[in-house]
């Protein structure tokens, strides 16, 4: 059932959905990824830099492997390494060291009073989407999911390219002017801008780039900047 238009300061269409990204834009597992990848170099004496991760943040398959390629003396070990990872991070959520980022509570719960089509566009695994979604009770917020597994699945390309993002548009029944996308990474902003769709940026671990201020449509520090600074009607 359709809802409220949502009039965006700075955007020419009113909105009927949005479609968020997840790491790093809704919580904060690009820290705690971080934090497991310097963890698990240590464990496997890698002699990484801790600061060479940053590499990884919101990276596109072709840059993960040439970071995995530059670093690791075998695909055996490399393995290791991203299943401790993916361990040590499924473990820390269940302890609760993953949080919502600032303001994404309220940005949901005014998206939702709106009646908008609200969905998530994720590289990541559906298993990894919901046990985030779950852990941080977010998960009844949204409408649709699509993640790595459809883009395997479907033999979608991933992020920059546009079709994730071409694929929630389809999942969501909304046109493309219709739809604003949030994204933390130059990659996912890339992919918005590619699949022709308005991109809200809020920057997590890198700020945003030139390319990037060329690329979003706006760009804020947290969804309460968002909220506070875009929609007229938005009330604390």
């Amino acid at each position: 059932m359709k809802g409220e238009n949502m009039r965006v300061a700075g955007l020419k269409t009113d909105k009927q959905g949005v479609i968020f990204d997840m790491d790093g834009l809704l919580v904060n597992s690009e820290e705690l990824y971080w934090q497991a990848n310097i963890q698990a170099a240590r464990e496997y004496k890698l002699g990484i830099s801790d600061d060479a991760y940053l590499d990884l943040v919101g990276a596109s398959v072709k840059a993960m492997d040439a970071f995995y390629e530059k670093y690791f003396p075998s695909d055996e070990v490399r393995q290791a390494f991203v299943k401790r990872t993916d361990d040590l991070v499924w473990e820390w959520t269940d302890q609760g060291k993953l949080k919502l980022k600032a303001g994404v509570k309220e940005a949901l719960e005014h998206f939702n009073d709106l009646g908008l089509t609200v969905g998530i566009a994720s590289n990541n695994y559906k298993s990894v989407v919901d046990h985030n979604l779950w852990v941080t009770g977010c998960r009844n917020s949204f409408d649709f999911i699509v993640t790595h597994d459809e883009v395997a699945e479907k033999k979608l390309r991933s992020k920059p390219f546009p079709d994730l993002y071409l694929a929630a548009q389809e999942r969501s029944g909304l046109g493309k002017d219709q739809l604003l996308i949030f994204e933390d990474s130059s990659m996912g902003v890339e992919a918005a801008e590619n699949a022709g769709i308005d991109c809200v940026m809020i920057p997590d671990i890198k700020p945003a780039s030139a390319e990037d201020r060329a690329r979003a449509q706006l760009i804020c520090p947290d969804f309460f900047d968002f909220l506070k600074k875009f929609l007229s009607f938005w009330r604390n």
